[in-house]
């Protein structure tokens, strides 16, 4: 099969929907794996095997492993600790208070925080007053789902968003400060030494809680999420999500932090019997509308590429 064809739309489509279901799943495989494993030691073993794993691809396919120019030591070690130590670190925290669904939704948010952080660091085009209003809505949405009205401010449930709203904050930070570097070096050896040293980072500060792997209960159910999270969630889906960059950009490949609470919700359902509240489906949409304000002009460019590649 030639190359063109292998990028072809109907191809591309398929790994989107694989991707945002890996990633949706996954919100449900940590509350899983939460009842078995401490909290910064599951994120901890789950990046380092899959550091070491992403390891392994990179020596057998790429001709350069390991980085050794200053921007390729900076990327790493900014991916390490905003979008993989903080941020796993403080969404674990958080699940232990919130379902996974809820989590997904609260992740969601990270588009548009990207958004913001783009154009307060870098200097990028302003948000402009629609970009403003997207932003206002994304937070109207995270404080919809939160249900104040619910009276949860200052409980535990209130603890578990903040902690994730902060968390994908930390991601979407890290994701604007690597922007100006510029390396060659692979992405499967930059993402293999991110998530380990990410892994790294999150075991360290799992001891410093007083965790111990000892507290770890092997049944099959810990096993088995910690495996999806490692193996397909991990690296396959990390993998997926660079061919996709690469074929469609990263405006577009946003859309699927929106599909994944869809996922999320119905795996949540199916397995744990976690029902979403109509609160809950209400400040998604807004969290939705919020994206589409601020990347408006580049959205109705996909719809138009979208609809001339279909006439043809």
């Amino acid at each position: 099969m030639s190359l063109t064809r292998w990028r072809n739309i109907p191809t591309t489509g398929l790994m989107f929907v694989a991707l945002a279901a890996m990633w949706g799943t996954s919100f449900v495989a940590i509350e899983v794996g939460l009842e078995f494993f401490p909290t910064l030691t599951y994120a901890a073993l789950r990046y380092e095997l899959a550091g070491l794993v992403m390891l392994g691809y990179a020596l057998f396919s790429t001709d350069r492993w390991y980085p050794k120019r200053r921007d390729e030591l900076l990327m790493t070690a900014i991916g390490a600790v905003f979008i993989i130590a903080a941020y796993h670190a403080l969404l674990y925290l958080g699940q232990n208070y919130v379902p996974g669904a809820i989590a997904s939704i609260i992740i969601s948010l990270s588009p548009i925080l990207t958004a913001a952080f783009a154009s307060a660091i870098l200097s990028t085009r302003s948000l402009g007053k629609t970009g403003i209003a997207g932003l206002v809505a994304g937070f109207a949405g995270v404080v919809v789902v939160a249900n104040p009205d619910a009276g949860i401010l200052g409980s535990s449930q209130a603890m578990g968003i903040a902690l994730i709203f902060l968390g994908a904050a930390s991601f979407s930070l890290g994701s604007v400060l690597t922007r100006p570097l510029r390396t060659d070096l692979p992405v499967q050896s930059i993402q293999a030494w991110t998530m380990f040293g990410g892994g790294l980072i999150l075991h360290v500060a799992g001891l410093a809680r007083g965790e111990s792997m000892a507290a770890i209960h092997w049944v099959p159910e810990a096993v088995a999420a910690f495996l999806y999270l490692t193996l397909v969630s991990g690296a396959v889906a990390f993998l997926l999500y660079f061919e996709l960059l690469d074929r469609v950009g990263p405006t577009e490949l946003n859309l699927i932090g929106y599909l994944e609470p869809v996922v999320a919700a119905l795996m949540s359902w199916v397995l744990l019997g976690h029902v979403v509240s109509n609160s809950t489906l209400v400040g998604f949409v807004a969290i939705f509308a919020g994206f589409a304000l601020i990347k408006k002009d580049a959205l109705l460019g996909f719809v138009g590429v979208v609809r001339r590649r279909v006439a043809v």
